[in-house]
């Protein structure tokens, strides 16, 4: 579930072990999503953390040696902030103790995330790097971009949203939230929406994101920030989670398109396509 706000926050709580030494690295679990690299423990070990950053739903965490630890959380990972000591609980895979005895631990229930190591000059070359698209909060996402993407798409936008390769960032709940917000039927094909319409999705985008990244993301299942705090954007949803639930004159419709939940309310939208 953690989307890019979510991952926004968790990196805002990593600032505190920024230009800490890292004393020792423990490791429950190798096997994730993928198997964590085997010459990880070589390369963290009396490293310090030189920065912190985000590229679209990977939490970046580069090292003063030249390489740069990878954590994507996956469905339902989080990393988790502790002082001095640590109870294992299930599902802590690995963790990360800090000369100033602070410690990181990454725990993901559902083990769809992964944890990476890579030379920071090749990041970039990383596959799954690599293949994403803009990302959801950059300057070069632009009705112009999006038009020559999706222009002739006979997809639905909703997907296309969710399209990494297309915007990086953003993921099922807030999909349905900027939809609701630019007033555009998740049903409207990426080819029905002229200039216009992109603009107020790309404005909706940055809106929607901004706003829940104030909010410190949305707690709705497994999300917690680093210190164990609920993000509190879900008490901001407009249709997602509100099926059957009044918005006006009209009712909150939730719809399964490609296998995932979409909330809107059929009569709000302005778009040519109306469910």
């Amino acid at each position: 579930m953690p989307e890019l706000p979510e991952v926004e926050t968790t990196i805002k709580g990593l600032n505190l072990i920024k230009r800490q030494k890292i004393n020792k690295l423990k490791i429950h679990t190798r096997q994730l999503r993928f198997k964590i690299p085997n010459n990880i423990n070589k390369i963290l070990v009396n490293s310090k953390i030189s920065n912190i950053r985000r590229i679209a739903k990977y939490i970046i965490i580069d090292l003063n040696n030249y390489h740069s630890l990878i954590i994507h959380l996956g469905m339902s990972g989080r990393l988790k902030l502790s002082i001095n000591k640590i109870i294992k609980v299930k599902h802590d895979h690995l963790v990360i103790f800090f000369t100033n005895k602070k410690i990181i631990t990454y725990n993901d229930p559902r083990k769809f995330g992964f944890i990476d190591i890579v030379e920071t000059a090749k990041l970039e070359k990383k596959r799954y790097i690599m293949n994403l698209g803009v990302d959801a909060l950059s300057n070069y996402l632009n009705s112009k971009y999006l038009y020559r993407i999706i222009s002739k798409s006979e997809v639905p936008i909703k997907q296309i949203l969710l399209n990494q390769k297309i915007i990086a960032g953003i993921g099922n709940i807030y999909a349905s939230e900027i939809l609701f917000d630019a007033k555009i039927s998740p049903l409207t094909l990426g080819k029905d929406l002229k200039i216009l319409y992109l603009k107020k999705l790309i404005t909706s985008i940055r809106k929607i994101l901004r706003k829940a990244i104030k909010y410190g993301g949305s707690s709705i299942r497994d999300y917690t920030s680093i210190d164990g705090t609920l993000g509190n954007f879900q008490s901001n949803f407009k249709v997602y989670g509100k099926e059957g639930e009044k918005i006006g004159n009209d009712k909150v419709v939730k719809i399964v398109q490609y296998g995932r939940s979409t909330f809107y309310s059929p009569k709000k939208p302005k778009t040519k396509i109306i469910f």
